[in-house]
């Protein structure tokens, strides 16, 4: 796909995407092309300043879709997952089996962690059993 700037008879600018320079010049043939502003079918494509990627428009565009805050919360829910698994037991697949356990007191209160369906989670929840899933995320920030 390509991005061409285009500029009608009567003088107004607008922006469409074409898949390849060739698909411009045939819907210009065909009329296909009009004007958003006043509906003219005499288009043509006006000068574009050309896409030139630097380090400072990169970053531009890092905070601007959120990239730094996202790398940020990522951080952060690395950090707690490494502190849980740390300081925690794995019970595996028996996770929710042994939630309950500690939860009424069938066992003694420790921090486990370990693999529960979201039905499963659901059900805890529903049942007053506090628990937080942790999604499986990447060790190193890509």
């Amino acid at each position: 796909m390509i991005k061409f700037s285009l500029i009608c008879d009567q003088g107004h600018d607008f922006e469409a995407w074409f898949r390849n320079t060739g698909d411009f010049e045939t819907q210009k043939k065909r009329g296909f092309l009009e004007c958003p502003s006043c509906g003219s079918t005499r288009i043509s494509k006006a000068l574009m300043a050309p896409n030139v990627s630097t380090a400072r428009k990169r970053e531009e565009v890092a905070v601007a879709t959120g990239n730094g805050a996202q790398r940020e919360i990522m951080a952060k829910l690395q950090e707690m997952a490494r502190a849980v698994k740390k300081n925690g037991e794995d019970v595996g697949e028996r996770f929710p089996e042994e939630a309950r356990k500690i939860h009424y007191g069938e066992s003694d209160p420790r921090g486990i962690y370990g693999k529960a369906t979201p039905d499963e989670v659901a059900s805890l929840l529903d049942e007053g059993v506090e628990v937080l899933p942790l999604p499986d995320l990447p060790e190193e920030l890509n």
